[in-house]
């Protein structure tokens, strides 16, 4: 709950960095866990949670600004 109120405070420009910075993350995670595995391997699965969140609080401003 706490993640969702602070991607609403951000602006459109830093939730789109926001996004990047967790796909990157998201995909070393992916190499270094198939590589060996993680410690958390629990933190993958937060880490595209996180990323479904920042790609539907852009998609609600954008609906928002169609209206």
């Amino acid at each position: 709950m706490k993640n969702e109120i602070v991607l609403k405070e951000l602006s459109t420009a830093e939730l789109k960095e926001k996004l990047e910075n967790e796909r990157t993350l998201y995909q070393k995670m992916q190499m270094s866990h198939a590589v060996s595995p993680l410690e958390n391997p629990n933190k993958i699965k937060e880490s595209r949670k996180n990323i479904a969140r920042c790609l539907t609080e852009l998609r609600a401003r954008e609906i928002a600004d169609k209206k």
